[in-house]
Parts: structure tokens; sequence; C-alpha cells
């Protein structure tokens, strides 16, 4: 009888031993948020491989979502969020992935504030976008102009230091020397875009246009949807605020027609901590 208490009580023992066990596993799982839209999804969760914190099954992609992870040797928990949630929301978890315009509109400084962060040779550069056929309309070619100016390209390098990355090679002057401007001295052109870092630099191009006697009205969203459907719709004459992927996506699963027309700067993502300070806990 004696034998048999010993060895109940030793089960019992094993059993509380190996529930403390995997109670402190799970204790140890880590959140990261990301953004819920899929190529951004995609974006953050490829930054993670990149860095050793995950493995993606092979072929996932710019399509991958947590789903596609095969190898999570720290126990990462992924948590969708809507982009612009995320700076606001960063404190309920250990770190978050957050778009570059969003981590500015929050005052978080992607290039010192961040714990990784994508490097310039990013495939997701920011583009001006307008509704297919529209492309070679004369204001549509003076905005992006404008864009594409060495006075845009200086103005990105000294306000953002870093954290926005301008990508036209050859900035011009502003102006195409293919447009008659007279003929669009008056005209007003409607763009819609976030207000971090998209207006800001919009607020150049507006003075560029400005000197030819064009508007240029900039209309602000906080959100990613808006923006292509005014430009679809055909009440906004263009938008400034994605990558193409997005766009792509976003094109298929709404069944609009926005098309781009130039890359004018890229938003390295990045990793922000939360309730965590650094990569400290994702390494134990």
């Amino acid at each position: 009888m004696k034998k048999l208490i010993s060895l109940v009580l030793a089960l019992v023992l094993a059993a509380s031993l190996l529930v403390a066990c995997s109670s402190g596993s799970a204790s140890k799982s880590l959140t990261i948020a990301v953004p819920n839209d899929t190529t951004n999804e995609a974006r953050a969760l490829l930054l993670l491989e990149a860095n050793g914190l995950i493995k993606l099954k092979a072929g996932a992609g710019i399509a991958a979502t947590k789903l596609d992870i095969v190898e999570n040797p720290y126990n990462i928990t992924i948590e969708e969020i809507e982009a612009p949630q995320l700076p606001a929301l960063l404190k309920d978890f250990d770190y978050a992935i957050i778009n570059c315009n969003y981590a500015l509109g929050a005052n978080l400084n992607p290039v010192k504030d961040s714990l990784i962060i994508e490097g310039s040779e990013s495939p997701y550069a920011n583009i001006l976008a307008v509704k297919a056929g529209n492309e070679n309309e004369p204001k549509i070619l003076a905005l992006k102009a404008a864009l594409e100016s060495k006075q845009v390209a200086d103005f990105i390098a000294s306000k953002y230091d870093g954290a926005v990355i301008g990508t036209v090679e050859s900035p011009t002057d502003g102006y195409d020397a293919s447009i008659d401007y007279d003929a669009l001295n008056g005209v007003k052109i409607s763009v819609a875009a976030s207000p971090t870092p998209h207006a800001e630099i919009l607020a150049i191009a507006k003075d560029i246009l400005a000197a030819k006697g064009i508007t240029l009205d900039i209309v602000e969203y906080s959100d990613y949807v808006q923006p292509n459907l005014v430009v679809d719709s055909g009440e906004i004459d263009a938008n400034y605020f994605q990558h193409v992927p997005y766009l792509d996506d976003f094109n298929a699963e709404n069944k609009t027609n926005v098309v781009s027309v130039s890359a004018i700067h890229v938003e390295p993502l990045g990793l922000y901590g939360g309730k965590q300070s650094s990569l400290d806990a994702l390494k134990k």
C-alpha cells in the first residue's frame, strides 16, 4: 500500500510539474501586432523572417499570413490589427510592426525608435496613382513632374533623415517640357493622401504647381480604403499613400481600376517596442 501511495504521489507531482512547465512556456509567449491588410501583414511577417524570428512556408511571399508560419522558435503570437490603430495600441502588445506614415504621425522616429527596420532596398515604394485611362492627362503629368522634382527629393532627405527615402533617380526642376502650362493656368488638381508624410511632401509639389497657376487641393485621409475609392469614382484626381502590392490587392478585391503613375519614396516598415523596450525578450 505504501508503495502504491508513493507511486500515486510521484505521478501527481510529475503532473504538477508538467502543468507548471507548460504554463511557464505559455507565459513566455510574446505578442507582436501586425497590420491586418494582406500585403502589409505579409511584409511584416517577411521582416520577422528576415531577422530570424520566424520561418514562413516556402513560396508564401507577399501573400503570407500568420497561418503560413512553419517555424516559431520564440513562441511568438501574431495579432492582426488595422494599420492606423497600431501606434495607439502599441502599449497593449509586446511589440508592433507599424507602417512608417503611422509611426511618424505618432511621433515615432523609424530610424531611432524602431528595433528592427526594413532596408532601403525595400520594393514597397509609395506611388502616385490615378484612375486607369487618366495617366497621360496634362494635369496628372504636371503633378507627376512636381513630385519627381529635386525640391521634393531634397525635402524628403532633409525632413525625414532616413525615415523616408526618395526613390526618384534623376530629379528634375519640377516641370515637364512636354506640357502646355499656360493651358493649365487656373486648373485645380485634387489628390488624396495620408497626413504624414504624403501630405507634407505634396505641400512642396503644391508650391511648384502654384508657380504655374495650378492649384493643388490636398485631401487628407486616415485610412487605406477611401483614397482608392474616391479616385476610382472620379471624385478625386489622384492619390498618394500606398505601394503597388497593396494597390494590386485592393483592385482585385474591390474591382477598382486604379493604376500607378510614379514611385516617389520608400517608407521602411519597422518593429517597435510596446511592453518590451528591446529585443532581449525575443531571444530568451
